[in-house]
């Protein structure tokens, strides 16, 4: 949606109220993102311009600009609508026009929506408004309410007598406060800061026992509630074990309807009492308490999001073993474990099936082909696959290089997703002629050598990093995982030359269809030798270089800062740096002690300042360097392989695997994570278990409890004397 001048004032004065920015800060950003610049590129090459915001910072105001543009789309529906019925008084399109939020605006449209049948609009076919406008007015303090009514029975209409035409006229008046704008928010308003959730197990559950016993009666404050035990209770109820509801200080409600609709003393007052009772029971509460649910649920859903996305950052960001040649090891039992040999570019040479745990005989074949491809392709690193076999694939590979005298590291890696990976599109492109199975070991493989790059080609939910991420609302988890690959990739830069389509897709302005013509491009005419030749590839305008070059890489090019995260927009300004400096641009860039004496304020002008001008120094200092931290492997007992062998008391080296709102998950080796609940993460209080472990980290760990019966392991960080 474009917007408009009076819009876009309207905008930027809602997103300042709402994040508390500078007005600079945010004009500047909502401008480049309707100019389609990506939040990568502007908090990476318009600092200026934003005041240095951070990709959060502006993916918050990327997000009120989206819900702006939504509510001033239903508005103009809204406008459209009660003008139809002739009912927009200049009053009701001031109110609708300067609302900011979405619920005061349907609260504000809810008298002019269209209804199904109901009660009142019966009493209203039956000629009962003229009643009930004559009891709302509460003038008369003396008489029969019988007697006023009776001029409206009219048996013809299906108003056979004076008490039913008082009950039709209550309906009008209870369905009238229903729909007033202050009674719902002051009932939404108490309801959400005294409300309490309660759960029930459903009787034909009670002796049952499940995974949701602890919620068979409970109750919590539903401000209060957490987005696990919210999630959690939900999927109860939706499982048909548990029934929830929404407990409301009824009293203080029904005291302050009461206050909205009675003026005073009255015959009608009675009757105006029972309205009230009937409008909150009937039609209030049942509303509110769905509307409530539901703001839990979103909000419980953008916890659990918000848990998922940094395990995701953590995982993508994990260390990588670099450009090493890796034998990738898919095990398996029955079936062999597949073995897939992958150069340092992660290229596929060669594969082999070998059946080392299904009979002695079959083992020194095994071993005689997991050595040939070992010392035939000068294998660095062997990666395993952490599923089925895959410590008993490590020990029967530890032991065969051992015997042959070859100290070849063997690192476990998980393969969450790998499946999904091996039979998808982009598994059928790159190797549509090889199995899935080989395509999995290919997959673990270089997963060892990139994680990045090879994770990027899976749906990230298959991933299992998540906590209910099958609950959560699956488009708002989609976009905010979608934002983690997009910020991760950019983050770290991407091999122009060597980069797979998939990989090159979330490259800030690429996409999915650009990548494919790049990766066509360069099958075509051979490795980019610059990044200016990336305008040579059909559809890649000027918009989509300037969003993209950034964040692409060429190494060994001909042009030394085409390998740095140095925008071309600005490789003039270095070179006049280098010219000051009377050296070659080349011997700028490979020499830190000439860059230490550049006086930066002297190239302080309009568009660039000294944001800008530290980032290409930093650049400059370490071209092309990998910002990732280096590489680690945990290492496993050989003697623990099942939750059978664990013993209470175990220190043992783990590797976080997923962190969720009350604790980590850790693989110890025994093909059931071990949980570490977020009271034993540490030495000290913890609020987010965020703060204390991520995804992918190396802890050490004390075994406190193993159930062989249930799976389940109890593990503690804190006792195990790291912090």
């Amino acid at each position: 949606m474009k917007l408009t001048d009076e819009q876009f004032v309207k905008i930027i004065d809602y997103i300042i109220e709402t994040t508390g920015l500078k007005r600079f800060q945010v004009e500047n950003c909502v401008a480049l993102l309707q100019g389609d610049a990506t939040v990568p590129f502007i908090a990476r090459y318009r600092k200026e311009l934003t005041g240095e915001l951070d990709e959060v910072q502006i993916r918050q105001v990327e997000e009120q600009l989206h819900y702006f543009c939504e509510l001033e789309d239903r508005k103009q529906t809204i406008l459209h609508s009660i003008e139809e019925q002739g009912k927009l008084t200049p009053e009701l399109r001031q109110l609708i026009v300067t609302s900011c939020k979405k619920t005061e605006l349907e609260d504000f449209y809810l008298p002019y929506k269209p209804k199904r049948r109901t009660k009142a609009i019966i009493a209203r076919e039956r000629g009962l408004e003229p009643l009930a406008d004559l009891i709302a007015a509460q003038e008369l303090v003396s008489g029969s309410l019988h007697d006023v009514a009776e001029p409206f029975v009219s048996p013809e209409r299906d108003v056979p007598d004076a008490t039913a035409a008082l009950e039709g006229a209550g309906h009008i008046l209870a369905e009238r406060l229903s729909d007033d704008a202050v009674a719902r928010d002051l009932v939404r308003r108490l309801t959400a800061e005294q409300g309490v959730i309660s759960s029930r197990v459903a009787s034909d559950k009670k002796d049952q026992v499940t995974k949701f016993e602890m919620y068979y009666d409970y109750q919590e404050p539903l401000k209060a509630v957490p987005s696990h035990r919210m999630l959690a209770m939900r999927r109860g109820e939706k499982e048909e074990v548990l029934y929830l509801s929404i407990c409301a200080p009824v009293e203080e409600i029904l005291a302050g309807l009461r206050a909205r609709l009675i003026k005073g003393t009255s015959i009608f007052t009675p009757l105006l009492e029972a309205v009230v009772q009937d409008a909150y029971k009937r039609l209030i509460a049942p509303s509110i308490e769905v509307e409530l649910r539901l703001a839990s649920k979103e909000r419980a859903d953008e916890a659990a999001i918000a848990v998922f996305a940094q395990n995701l950052r953590n995982l993508l960001l994990a260390p990588p073993a670099g450009g090493k040649r890796v034998l990738g090891i898919d095990p398996g039992f029955r079936t062999g474990s597949k073995l897939a040999v992958i150069d340092a570019t992660g290229r596929f040479c060669e594969h082999a099936t070998i059946y080392p745990h299904i009979g002695e005989g079959r083992l020194p074949q095994a071993r005689q082909e997991l050595l040939r491809l070992c010392e035939s392709h000068d294998i660095e690193m062997i990666a395993i696959g952490n599923g089925t076999a895959g410590r008993e694939m490590e020990s029967f590979s530890r032991e065969t290089l051992s015997a042959a005298g070859r100290t070849i590291p063997v690192v476990s890696v998980s393969e969450a997703g790998a499946s999904v990976y091996s039979a998808s599109e982009i598994a059928r492109e790159e190797f549509p002629d090889l199995d899935l199975t080989i395509r999995g070991a290919i997959s673990i493989g270089r997963r060892l050598q990139d994680p990045l790059a090879e994770l990027v080609k899976i749906d990230p939910k298959s991933i299992g990093v998540g906590q209910y991420q099958h609950d959560v609302n699956q488009s708002m988890l989609k976009k905010a995982l979608d934002g983690v690959v997009e910020s991760c990739v950019n983050y770290v830069g991407v091999d122009l030359n060597t980069a797979s389509w998939a990989l090159l897709s979330h490259v800030s302005g690429v996409g999915s269809s650009l990548s494919k013509a790049i990766v066509k491009y360069r099958d075509e005419n051979g490795a980019f030798s610059s990044r200016k030749e990336l305008l040579k590839v059909p559809r890649l305008g000027n918009k989509a270089y300037e969003q993209a070059a950034g964040f692409l890489r060429i190494r060994d090019g001909r042009y030394p800062l085409d390998n740095s995260a140095v925008h071309p927009e600005r490789y003039k300004l270095v070179e006049s740096m280098a010219a000051d400096m009377g050296v070659p641009l080349q011997q700028l860039v490979a020499e830190p002690t000439l860059i230490a004496r550049i006086d930066l304020k002297r190239y302080v002008s309009g568009d660039v300042g000294l944001p800008t001008l530290n980032d290409i120094l930093a650049e400059l200092r370490k071209p092309g360097l990998d910002p990732r931290s280096q590489f680690q492997t945990a290492a496993f007992r050989d003697d623990l392989r099942e939750i059978s062998d664990l013993r209470e008391g175990m220190l043992l080296q783990g590797v976080v695997t997923n962190v969720t709102a009350f604790g980590a998950f850790v693989d110890i080796g025994v093909h059931q994570d071990g949980l570490v609940h977020i009271s034993h993460l540490a030495n000290r209080y913890v609020k987010n278990p965020h703060d204390a472990v991520k995804a992918g980290q190396l802890v050490r760990v004390k075994v406190l409890s193993a159930d062989v019966q249930r799976k389940r392991i109890s593990l503690s960080i804190k006792e195990a004397g790291q912090d």
